[in-house]
């Protein structure tokens, strides 16, 4: 009964913290110890990016270096997994010195996999021993560091970068992406993206994104997100996909709700077997201020491979931005 109850709390929460009102002009900051610490950490990025971007030259005062950074805390149920909470950064240094090619990027680097509007944030993550934290799984997971060339083979048409740095903290890898949009017509564009990434100990880790979206009109647009993911690691090869198709209604300012379709499932003898299928919704909107969100999402997925039966699985994310 407490399970039960526990449950049901939580999933009060999300609607309630999806559904209160948001207005479009929500302040920047105030006078608040919570805006005393945003400013800090905004004035350490800009300290850190300002003596980087010496390291290189002579640094322009009318063209300063520059840094952003995600930190979201994911908050996850479903009833065989039960709680777990996933903290996530994900940050980058911009350097004028190096004609704004060369970034600084850190956190972690899955985020880099992801679509640029992805439809679905829900990832049913298990841990190990039943934990619904696992410190050194999540510390491993942020600890990426890397330097990354912009448009290192642009050619006017494909925007490319091209990583070199360290993962989960002893992870030497090389990084590479390429990504090209197609306008079709007024309403209808496409885009692929195609990473590769070869790291000592994960090896190779390969990733094609497509996604298509139809605008129906200004606040609307219907669209379709493919992935298509292959990891071969030691004696581990592995093939797998996943597609949300969806549509969202844009609210406001960084305010939309969403809900589709979300299907995932593995190749085996170059056939697209289905494991699992379900209807999504989901909502995001600031509070409070313009720099933190929050963001939840309501499914209803199976998973055959682990005979688990359709169930109600809940997220709700917090993030801040710097």
């Amino acid at each position: 009964m407490q399970k039960r109850n526990r449950t049901a709390l939580f999933i009060l929460a999300a609607c309630i913290s999806s559904m209160a009102a948001a207005e479009d002009t929500l302040p920047a900051t105030g006078n608040t110890w919570v805006d005393t610490q945003h400013g800090k950490v905004q004035g350490t990025l800009k300290r850190w990016s300002h003596n980087m971007d010496g390291w290189f030259g002579e640094t322009d005062p009318d063209n300063p270096a520059s840094a952003n950074l995600r930190v979201m805390v994911d908050t996850e149920w479903n009833k065989y997994d039960e709680f777990s909470v996933t903290p996530r950064i994900r940050g980058r240094v911009k350097l004028p010195v190096l004609q704004q090619k060369l970034n600084v990027v850190f956190g972690d680097d899955s985020l880099d996999d992801e679509f640029r509007n992805e439809a679905s944030n829900y990832r049913n993550r298990t841990y190990r021993d039943d934990k619904s934290y696992d410190y050194r799984t999540n510390r491993d997971q942020n600890s990426s560091i890397a330097l990354r060339w912009n448009e290192l083979f642009n050619n006017g048409t494909v925007d490319t970068d091209f990583d070199i740095g360290i993962r989960s903290g002893s992870d030497l890898y090389a990084r590479a992406k390429a990504e090209k949009d197609w306008q079709i017509n007024d309403q209808l564009v496409t885009g692929l993206e195609q990473i590769y990434r070869y790291g000592s100990k994960s090896e190779h880790h390969v990733r094609t994104n497509w996604d298509t979206r139809h605008q129906e009109d200004a606040k609307t647009f219907i669209a379709n997100q493919l992935h298509v993911q292959y990891e071969h690691e030691g004696d581990r090869e592995e093939w797998t996909w996943g597609n949300n198709t969806y549509r969202q209604h844009d609210l406001g300012t960084a305010r939309y709700v969403n809900y589709g379709l979300h299907t995932h499932g593995h190749i085996e003898d170059k056939k697209f077997k289905l494991n699992t299928y379900g209807p999504f919704v989901g909502y995001r909107q600031p509070v409070w201020r313009k720099w933190l969100f929050v963001q939840t999402e309501v499914n209803y997925l199976n998973d055959r491979k682990e005979d688990r039966d359709h169930t109600i699985g809940t997220l709700v994310r917090l993030e801040a931005l710097f």
